[in-house]
């Protein structure tokens, strides 16, 4: 009979190194760098891989049971909100309309960077990197699934869900996160890393994945907080991965410093575009806040991310061009991004309004050297017009910044009275930039963006019609063309919350009378 041998339990070092660089191998009849060839000619060098270490060891075993038990307590929740008719308890319907644009405009992102993260982890020679990105991408995966699953909920009882996929392709203010992560998708490697991991994830996250969803709470949407603070657990774990990622670049050689500086000036700014979204969401469309943007950056990026960049200046990162153009826009952007979709709220599958007289008192107190004195008055004339059956809607199609893709609408640095406006000449055509970083931006790398899908361009082209529509036909409307293009339900999914079937609906189901209406 043979011996029985006990065998040692590996040590939590020991077993990671065996789950990832003791799963890799040298190729024997092609040569390392044609089976892994992109993650060299971005110019960063890298000479030992082994250097690369999660600092949570964590490995796919132990993965999928963190993950499991995390999952089950979440679908509890999401369970017991649906049965006990959660949508009830919400403060205002207002507020689904945040839900709407999260759907839209942030839950695509998540299936963006699962699929980011499968290719990028490919294409690393190291085993502990391709490790680390394919559980990010099996995070992304899962967080794209929550949210699907617990916003689906509100989908059987209020219009402008039910198309969110869709919409993410065509209607025009989505093309400004899609373009976010078609621009990181298609860089390298390292570039996809550092604009995802780093600038958005590390820099950038908290301000979505904390106050946002302490605002769902405190707007009585259990749902959607037990999956943002699930997400936010395994956000922690992509933080750090971001934050190793960069300093593994700039230990492993000198050279590489100057070319990740340049992609931190570059994400950190297109990060902040993209969030003016968010801005927009917590300070206009949460019925019960919790804090204000200027609040949420002053904490979450200007502390934190001062922090961060001091302790990265010892590896000669400075701080990114556009930090302090950023930190004066945190007066600004909420209500500038607001006021476009008030604007072109007929185009746009979510409902907006006017503030309250409360609300405007409680953006007054957030924001006391600006709201008053630039954007009290456009709210108080918009209001007065309404009252008179003039409800403004702006009819003409926006010109966008060639970078973000956001309409021109931010203001000049210490100079809230005047649009700004950069634009740049390449190959015979002229460009146009809402800042002087999104200029930069395009200036260094003109050939990937000058193929940016601009949707006011490619509505006049004739792009944005189905096959069976006639611009030549007597009566032809190009709105109605364009809102059947997008599978828009007009007068349900669009225009003003005042008189929408959302704002009835969820009258009716709490017994409330609307004012106006007869008891």
């Amino acid at each position: 009979m043979d011996t029985s041998v006990q065998k040692k339990k590996l040590g939590l070092k020991d077993r990671y190194a065996a789950m990832t660089r003791g799963l890799g191998w040298q190729t024997s009849y092609q040569p390392m760098d044609k089976v892994f060839p992109y993650d060299k000619y971005e110019g960063i060098k890298i000479h030992d891989w082994d250097k690369w270490e999660d600092p949570f060891r964590l490995t796919m075993d132990a993965y999928w049971k963190y993950q499991g038990e995390k999952e089950k307590k979440l679908y509890a929740v999401i369970d017991a909100f649906a049965q006990n008719n959660g949508q009830l308890s919400i403060s205002d319907a207002r507020y689904v309309n945040a839900l709407k644009v999260f759907i839209q405009g942030v839950t695509p992102l998540e299936y963006m960077a699962h699929r980011g993260f499968a290719h990028v982890g490919r294409h690393f020679t190291g085993e502990g990197a391709r490790v680390a990105c394919q559980m990010q991408s099996i995070d992304e995966l899962r967080h794209f699934q929550t949210e699907m699953h617990a916003l689906s909920h509100y989908n059987k009882y209020f219009n402008g869900l039910h198309n969110s996929i869709h919409w993410y392709d065509r209607v025009w203010y989505l093309s400004v996160p899609k373009s976010f992560f078609e621009d990181a998708a298609t860089g390298g490697p390292f570039e996809f890393l550092t604009a995802v991991s780093f600038s958005f994830e590390y820099v950038l996250t908290n301000l979505l994945f904390v106050p946002f969803m302490s605002g769902a709470a405190y707007n009585g949407d259990m749902s959607t907080v037990t999956f943002g603070f699930s997400a936010q657990s395994d956000e922690s774990r992509h933080m750090t991965l971001g934050i190793e990622c960069i300093k593994f670049m700039l230990e492993q050689d000198p050279d590489n410093v100057p070319i990740v500086q340049r992609w931190i000036d570059k994400w950190f700014w297109r990060g902040y575009r993209l969030l003016s979204i968010v801005a927009m969401m917590q300070d206009y469309m949460l019925p019960n806040r919790v804090m204000s943007w200027r609040e949420s950056w002053e904490m979450y990026v200007e502390q934190n991310g001062g922090a961060l960049f001091k302790d990265l200046a010892r590896y000669g990162i400075r701080k990114p061009k556009g930090w302090d153009q950023a930190c004066e826009g945190k007066d600004h952007i909420s209500h500038q991004t607001f006021a476009v979709f008030y604007n072109y709220n007929a185009a746009a599958p979510i409902h907006t309004w006017v503030p309250t007289e409360e609300e405007m008192g409680w953006l007054s107190e957030k924001y006391p050297e600006t709201f008053d004195k630039y954007y009290r008055p456009r709210w108080d004339y918009w209001r007065e017009q309404a009252a008179k059956g003039n409800r403004f809607y702006n009819k003409t199609l926006p010109m966008l910044c060639t970078t973000c893709q956001i309409p021109m609408i931010f203001t000049e640095p210490g100079d809230a009275t005047k649009i700004c406006y950069r634009e740049s000449d390449y190959l015979g055509d002229k460009y146009h930039f809402c800042s002087d970083h999104c200029k930069e931006i395009f200036d260094n790398e003109p050939e990937k963006f000058v193929q940016s899908w601009l949707p006011p361009q490619q509505v006049y082209q004739g792009n944005c019609f189905k096959p069976d529509a006639d611009p030549t036909k007597e009566g032809f409307d190009p709105l109605m063309a364009l809102l059947d293009y997008y599978n828009l339900n007009v007068g349900r999914d669009n225009f003003d919350f005042e008189g929408s079937e959302d704002q009835k609906n969820f009258a009716a189901w709490r017994g409330e009378v609307l004012q106006g209406e007869a008891k």
